[in-house]
C-alpha cells in the first residue's frame, strides 16, 4: 500500500479515537495498537509493555513530577495572592497599574509553577475581583489573567518545555534559557497594551463610580512588609536558574531541591502543617504527574508504530522537497500549530507533532531550542482560545458574572500579541539563541 495513503489511515483512525472522549494518553496508545496490528507488525503489540518501560525508564522525566511537585506546593499556599498585593503596592501609580500589576505577579507565580491554569487561577481569584471593584473594563480584567496564566508554559521553569526537550532530546537547560527573554518579552508587550487599553477606557468612560474616586496610597512601610513572604518563593527560581546557568545541577536535581525548599517555606511562612493539606498536595503531583507520563508513554508507542511502518520518513521527505522557502513553511507549521491548539492540550501537542517536525526543521537550519520557544507560543494562543481554551474556563469559574464572551473579547488583543512575538523572535532568533550559547556546557 503507498505510504500516503497508509498515512492518511493512520491519521484517520487517531482522529476517531482523539474525538472520542478517551483520555489522550489511552487515545494514542490505541490507535497505535490498532495501526500495527492492521498493518502487519504484531510485534508492537507483543512488545507493548516494554515500549512503555523504555519510554519512561529516562533520569531526565524525573524532572517532570519534581517541578510538578514544586508547583503544586507553592500553588497550595497564599503565594499567588501575597505575590499580587506585593505587586501591586509597588506598580500602582502607575497608568494601568493594577492591570500591570496582575501580568506581572502571572509572570513572577509562572515561574514558581510553571502550569498555566494554576497560575491563571492563583492570581485571578484576587486579581479579577480588585480590578472589576477599582473600575477596570471585566473584559480587560479577565482577558489579562487569561492571557497572563499562559506565561506559565514559557517562562521557565515549564513543564511543556521539560517534555519537549525529552521528546526531542533538546538540552532541557538551555530550553529553560530559551525561555527567559522572550518572556519578559511578552510581559512587556502584555503590559504595554494594559496601560492603552486602561488609558482609552478611561477617556471613553461616561461615568466612574463615587467609589472609584478613593485614591489609594501605600507608603513605603506597607510596600516593604509584605516582601518578606515574597522573596523567598522568587530566591527559589533565581537560584534554580542560576544552577542550571551555570551547570552546577540537572534539571532534575533543581526540580528536587526547589521542591524541597518550597515545602519548608509553605510550613514556615503560612503554617500549612496539616497532613490533610499535605496528603492533598501529594494526591493533585501524583494524579497530574501520572497524566503527563502516561500521555508521553502513549504517544511514544504510537510514534514508534509510525517510524516502523515509514510514514514519518515520507513525510519528512515529502515536506523538505516543497518547492517553497523555509520561512513559508515555518507559516504553514504555525498555522498548524494554532489550529492544534484550539483543539487539544499543549503536552499532547508536543508529543504528537515534535517527532515529525523537528527531522524537518533540523536540515533547514532551525534550532531546536528557538522552535521549542516559537511552539510554546503557538500553544499559549491555544490555551486563551476555545473550544479547549482551558484558562478560558478557568478564569470563568472565578468570575462567574463576566460572560464568556466578554472574556473572548479581552483575550483577543493577547493572541495578537503572541502572533506578534512569534513574528518578533522568527526575525531576531537571537532572543532566543543567546542565553542558551552562553551557557557552561
Amino acid at each position: 500500500m503507498n505510504l500516503l495513503l497508509i498515512g492518511a489511515l493512520l491519521i484517520l483512525i487517531s482522529l476517531v479515537f482523539l474525538f472520542s472522549g478517551m483520555p489522550l494518553a489511552f487515545a494514542l496508545g490505541i490507535s497505535g495498537l490498532v495501526i500495527s496490528l492492521l498493518f502487519g507488525i504484531p510485534e508492537q503489540f507483543n512488545f507493548m509493555a516494554d515500549i512503555f518501560y523504555s519510554c519512561l525508564d529516562s533520569f531526565g522525566l524525573l524532572a517532570v513530577p519534581l517541578f510538578i511537585f514544586m508547583g503544586t506546593i507553592i500553588g497550595s499556599s497564599r503565594a499567588g495572592n501575597d505575590l499580587y498585593e506585593a505587586v501591586h503596592r509597588w506598580a500602582y501609580k502607575i497608568p494601568g497599574g493594577l492591570v500591570i500589576s496582575n501580568i506581572v505577579a502571572c509572570a513572577i507565580f509562572s515561574a514558581m509553577c510553571g502550569v498555566s491554569a494554576a497560575t491563571a487561577a492563583a492570581i485571578g481569584a484576587s486579581g479579577i475581583p480588585q480590578m472589576i471593584k477599582r473600575g477596570v473594563q471585566p473584559s480587560l480584567a479577565t482577558g489579562a489573567i487569561v492571557a497572563g496564566g499562559t506565561l506559565g508554559i514559557l517562562i521557565p521553569p515549564s513543564v511543556t518545555m521539560i517534555v519537549y526537550g525529552i521528546v526531542t532530546e533538546t538540552s532541557i537547560g538551555k530550553l529553560f534559557m530559551g525561555g527567559i527573554i522572550p518572556g519578559i518579552m511578552i510581559v512587556v508587550m502584555f503590559s504595554t497594551w494594559a496601560i492603552i487599553s486602561s488609558s482609552r477606557y478611561k477617556n471613553n468612560a461616561e461615568f466612574i463610580k463615587d467609589d472609584l474616586q478613593e485614591v489609594e496610597y501605600y507608603s513605603l512601610k506597607d510596600k516593604m512588609v509584605i516582601l518578606p513572604k515574597v522573596i523567598p518563593f522568587i530566591s527559589i527560581i533565581v537560584i534554580i536558574m542560576y544552577a542550571l546557568y551555570g551547570g552546577w545541577a540537572t534539571p532534575s536535581e533543581a526540580g528536587g531541591v526547589g521542591a524541597i525548599v518550597a515545602f519548608i517555606l509553605i510550613v514556615s511562612i503560612y503554617k500549612i502543617y496539616s497532613l490533610q493539606d499535605h496528603a492533598r498536595i501529594l494526591k493533585t503531583t501524583i494524579n497530574e504527574s501520572t497524566m503527563i507520563l502516561i500521555l508521553i508513554a502513549g504517544s511514544y508507542l504510537f510514534g514508534s508504530v509510525l517510524t516502523k511502518l515509514y510514514v514519518t520518513q515520507t513525510i519528512t521527505s515529502i515536506i523538505v522537497s516543497l518547492p517553497v522557502s523555509k520561512w513559508i513553511l515555518m507559516v504553514i507549521i504555525n498555522i498548524l500549530l494554532l489550529m492544534l491548539g484550539c483543539l487539544i492540550p499543549p503536552v499532547a501537542i508536543i508529543l504528537i507533532v515534535s517527532p515529525i517536525l523537528i527531522p524537518i526543521l533540523t536540515p533547514l537550519g532551525f534550532d531546536p531550542i528557538w522552535f521549542g520557544v516559537i511552539m510554546t507560543l503557538n500553544m499559549e494562543a491555544g490555551l486563551i482560545t476555545p473550544p479547549v481554551g482551558v484558562n478560558l474556563y478557568v478564569v470563568q469559574g472565578i468570575a462567574p458574572d463576566v460572560p464568556l464572551s466578554e472574556i473572548l473579547k479581552g483575550s483577543m488583543p493577547f493572541i495578537i500579541i503572541l502572533l506578534i512575538g512569534i513574528i518578533i523572535l522568527s526575525v531576531f532568533p537571537e532572543l532566543v539563541l543567546w542565553l542558551p550559547s552562553k551557557m557552561i556546557k
